[in-house]
């Protein structure tokens, strides 16, 4: 789990630490479809909108159906909770929080504080999320401070796909492919399903976890980063493992992963509110 080396240590090794990727072999997965066309113009992906935190990264994100009065969402990953990380099967949801975001503008400046005051939903469990409410909308930070939110994909990534994991813990941009996807990850006593694999140019280290994955050309967020095999050893913590369909397991040193979010936007309705019965939400449940 991409947390820094403070940081895991401080929690006597109970968070993970960053990984130092080497090269992978391809592998093939479904969901694969046709690239984005060379034609099309990429966006310019940068720092604004992303946030640092004490000990990872995120994003401000907004959903296809939010709107500009509601009260702005920082997205995060599960592990990085500040009150520590969920056990497997734990689900987190309406947990007070005060925990602050340093807010960047595109050049990676810290320019704002934002504040959280409630944990949404946090977990660990088929997926690697927390997503916090923050104390303004996110018309107060466009007027204060020029930033729009990130919009999430509400479809799943597809292979092939040119990505942008952006750092606002390390203020750096990964850039690199969706390789594939995994049917289980398993690492530690989590397990994560069908999680994105990235192409090996994507060596993120520690500090990175939570950082948005934002796609090259549209420039929505299609995962959010969050683990990687660092040692080669197999289904442990830091070194996740992959598990197909039948059981049989591969382990690829060196390579990073991250969680996929498309299915979180039906889990919201007006307002920004989580609702885990709504139709179409898939995300578990307390």
């Amino acid at each position: 789990m991409n947390k820094p080396l403070l940081a895991a240590l401080s929690a006597v090794a109970t968070i993970g630490l960053g990984a130092t990727p080497a090269l992978a072999a391809p592998h093939s997965s479904p969901h694969t479809a046709a690239p984005h066309s060379a034609k099309a113009a990429a966006v310019t992906v940068d720092f604004a909108g992303t946030v640092s935190l004490s000990n990872c990264s995120g994003s401000v994100i907004r959903f296809p159906g939010s709107a500009d009065t509601d009260p702005a969402l920082v997205l995060t990953n599960g592990h990085c909770l500040e009150t520590g990380m969920p056990s497997a099967g734990q689900v987190i949801t309406g947990q007070s929080s005060s925990r602050t975001f340093g807010l960047l503008n595109s050049a990676g400046t810290k320019i704002a504080t934002l504040r959280a005051n409630q944990v949404v939903y946090s977990t660990m469990t088929d997926t690697d999320v927390t997503i916090y409410r923050t104390t303004t909308t996110y018309a107060a930070i466009k007027s204060s401070y020029g930033i729009s939110p990130l919009t999430v994909q509400d479809t799943h990534p597809v292979a092939g796909t040119a990505i942008k994991v952006v750092s606002g813990y390390w203020k750096r941009i990964y850039s690199c492919n969706i390789d594939g996807f995994v049917y289980r990850l398993k690492e530690g006593d989590w397990t994560f399903k069908d999680s994105v694999r990235y192409t090996s140019a994507c060596n993120t280290i520690g500090g990175t976890s939570g950082s948005p994955v934002i796609d090259a050309t549209t420039g929505k967020v299609v995962a959010v980063n969050n683990t990687g095999n660092e040692d080669g050893e197999r289904c442990t913590v830091n070194n996740p493992c992959e598990v197909d369909a039948s059981g049989n397991v591969t382990v690829r040193q060196g390579i990073n992963y991250a969680q996929e979010i498309y299915n979180i936007p039906a889990c919201f309705t007006t307002g920004n509110k989580l609702n885990l019965s709504a139709a179409g939400c898939t995300l578990p449940k307390p």
